[in-house]
């Protein structure tokens, strides 16, 4: 468990909090590209961090991420006008470009130079794997492009969704990051999810409901294996990559895609779960992508504002007669609503101060400390060289893999967890 002065620690994301500066140094997902796709188009508000702010297309194909409301007496610029490489204020004029900059008062004389001393606060934004990432920290630590394979693959290899989720990131990331529930909450889906089903390491997962968790740590954040007993004298072993702050990745099954989640702070009560799905070495198909936007995988049907049309209003359309037919475990459909219901139902803000972890929630204690740890040494340095910036640290992979009983996974996956182009992914 948590002190509840750990537990502020690691869940507050605002402005000026330690966890709030450490996910600033890193490029977040802010808007899927869909989301903005012409020029001159509808601008979109958006709100992350606890920050409310307005992104937009300008002109000339420029993207843009400026505060919301108008410099002049705080009209939101959603209102506004995206034409001329600008967005005008409808109330009084007022136009701002894609920084953030004032360009034009028009109750003022040019020559007063009034407008060029008006900026609102912007951020830097870049478009890779379909996604429009942000960075919101110092300028002088912009770090290097994201490199994360699903987002460096040719285009018809990935493909990533976004939902609105009722709770705070980390409840999130922690179901992320733990294998034990496979086991339980959605056994039933191994058997009928099309990006799930027929591999050959389900069969693991219904045998064994106690897996033996062996974390370790990585560079960039965590490795956390999980290993269930197999025939032959071998282990099966899934190991889930964490890489500070946000991102992990699910181990594979069979040939199906690879998928996983960052979870991006909305404010401390709300996040956006963002889930990619992709191959290393092939096209995704037809019936795999229609299955994504099913929302089967790790992903959800929403309507046009990300929210999931399963939720906490309609209690996620629980069946409790699938549940006592174990058609799905919990009564609910699809694997990403069933963690978002129980990760929902802890409350916005899950009381750490009242749990009792057991062995298989090392992985979950070891990523605490070392967010803890890190936003601790930020705070102390903010020079610090941080773990996940660098592609080295980005460009690795989940495994599932057999091994014999006795050899460390560290050492015997280390080549498995590195991603590489054209390599297949380890899977079984």
């Amino acid at each position: 468990m948590l002190k509840k002065e750990q537990n502020d620690l690691v869940t507050q994301t605002g402005p000026g909090t330690p966890m709030g500066n450490l996910f600033r140094r890193y490029w977040l997902p802010l808007l899927l590209s869909e989301q903005l796709p012409t020029a001159d188009g509808e601008p979109v508000r958006v709100e992350i961090l606890s920050e409310k702010l307005l992104a937009f297309r300008d002109t000339s194909g420029r993207l843009g991420v400026i505060d919301e409301f108008c410099a002049h007496r705080g009209v939101s610029l959603w209102f506004g006008r995206n034409e001329a490489n600008g967005i005008r204020c409808p109330y009084h004029g007022w136009k701002f470009d894609y920084s953030g900059q004032c360009v034009d008062v028009p109750s003022e004389a040019d020559e007063s130079g009034f407008k060029d001393r008006i900026k609102l606060k912007g951020y830097p934004l870049i478009e890779r794997g379909g996604v429009i990432w942000v960075y919101m920290g110092p300028a002088e630590h912009t770090p290097p492009l994201p490199e994360w394979e699903f987002a460096t693959v040719p285009a018809e290899q990935s493909y990533m969704s976004k939902r609105f989720q009722d709770c705070n990131w980390l409840q999130a990331l922690e179901g992320g990051i733990d294998s034990s529930h496979v086991s339980f909450l959605h056994v039933s889906s191994l058997l009928h999810d099309p990006l799930f089903n027929s591999a050959g390491g389900n069969k693991y997962n219904q045998n064994d409901l106690k897996p033996v968790f062996e974390v370790v740590e990585a560079s960039g954040g965590l490795f956390v294996g999980a290993r269930r007993n197999a025939e032959d004298d071998q282990y099966y072993w899934r190991i889930t990559p964490w890489i500070v702050p946000t991102f992990t990745m699910v181990p594979p099954r069979g040939d199906h895609p690879v998928h996983g989640h960052f979870w991006v702070p909305i404010d401390d009560q709300r996040c956006w779960a963002w889930s990619y799905d992709y191959h290393p070495t092939r096209a995704l198909t037809k019936s795999e992508v229609l299955a994504m936007k099913e929302g089967n995988g790790v992903h959800v049907v929403v309507d046009k504002h990300y929210v999931p049309l399963q939720n906490k209003q309609n209690d996620y359309l629980m069946d409790r007669d699938a549940q006592r037919a174990n058609l799905y475990y919990s009564g609910i459909k699809g694997i990403g609503t069933q963690d978002a219901s129980l990760q929902e139902s802890m409350g916005p803000i899950q009381d750490r101060t009242k749990e009792n972890l057991v062995s298989t929630d090392n992985g979950i204690i070891m990523a605490r400390q070392r967010l803890m740890k890190v936003a601790k040494a930020l705070e102390a340095n903010p020079h610090l060289e941080l773990p996940g910036i660098s592609a080295q640290d980005q460009k690795v992979r989940s495994v599932a893999v057999l091994l014999k009983r006795g050899q460390a996974y560290k050492d015997a996956a280390k080549e498995h967890l590195k991603a590489e182009a054209g390599k297949p992914h380890s899977s079984v």
